[in-house]
């Protein structure tokens, strides 16, 4: 279908930038069904899977050989209009406000799945408290979770939001935690922190890696992983993430920090984003 480009998000390091668009149907091809000329859908991270590779067959597209993904190997939302498949657009509430909505897109999505990864963990550390955490972690309080903020050392600022959020306890990532965590979110691109959150989860416990890129994680004592912890990545997501999701978040009261930027403003807001010159996620509006 041909979207109406309504508002788009967007996040970036030194990798490619990834965005995520919220629009409404133009037009639609023959083919399409379940849809409707007029309906706001967003456009996520992942745009097509192949459909017939090993992780396709098995359910796992997020894992898949030959993938495509928006604003990256497909056009994104640089635009005021962008093609995408049926298959993976996403319906949206109409009444919230398009520029909220962006950043569950993507931010939202990775982070849903990484906090499927901990199962039922009561207290779990989020590492980096930024697009994705923020979100997160009012789910996480919502299901009466113990929250625990870990953020560069000194961003008093950013921890005083997560404690506002609900957050149990923030704190810089050279403190030690006041407890022992059943599990640990790492959000931040920082190698370094995977050692760190392996000593602050029980036995048992699981720390899940869930950018799309890291720095070199420092090499590990076996004594940090040993006592049956986990650890493991997060890649992607998958359509049933995206339903599941978006009707976990449906009654709760799940707001999304966004710094707006007008879409000719691109470069400015890629620029605050390398920077960290912004706080939440950075939305264009065209």
């Amino acid at each position: 279908g041909l979207l109406d480009g309504e508002y788009c998000s967007q996040k970036t390091g030194t990798k490619p930038v990834q965005v995520q668009i919220v629009g409404r149907i133009d037009l639609m091809g023959e083919d399409v069904h379940g849809l409707r000329i007029g309906q706001r859908v967003g456009v996520p991270w992942l745009a097509n899977t192949c459909g017939r590779c090993p992780y396709c067959r098995a359910g796992h597209e997020n894992l898949c050989d030959q993938p495509t993904f928006t604003g990256y190997s497909v056009d994104g939302g640089y635009a005021e209009a962008c093609l995408a498949n049926a298959r993976f657009i996403v319906p949206l509430d109409d009444t919230s406000d398009a520029a909220s909505l962006a950043p569950l897109l993507c931010a939202g999505l990775i982070g849903y799945r990484a906090l499927k990864m901990v199962a039922d963990a009561r207290s779990i550390g989020i590492y980096g408290f930024g697009a994705a955490a923020h979100i997160i972690a009012q789910i996480a309080v919502a299901q009466q979770r113990h929250v625990f903020a870990v953020t560069r050392p000194g961003d008093k600022a950013t921890q005083k939001y997560a404690l506002e959020l609900g957050a149990t306890w923030a704190g810089d990532s050279d403190q030690l935690l006041p407890e022992e965590l059943d599990a640990a979110l790492i959000f931040a691109p920082d190698g370094s922190l995977v050692p760190r959150a392996l000593r602050a989860v029980r036995k048992g416990g699981c720390v899940v890696c869930a950018g799309i890129h890291m720095s070199q994680i420092p090499a590990l004592d076996y004594e940090d992983l040993w006592g049956e912890r986990i650890l493991r990545s997060v890649a992607n997501m998958t359509r049933t993430d995206a339903a599941e999701f978006m009707l976990r978040i449906h009654d709760m009261p799940v707001l999304t920090r966004t710094t707006i930027y007008a879409l000719s403003d691109a470069n400015l807001a890629l620029d605050d984003l390398r920077a960290g010159r912004l706080t939440g996620a950075a939305v264009l509006v065209p």
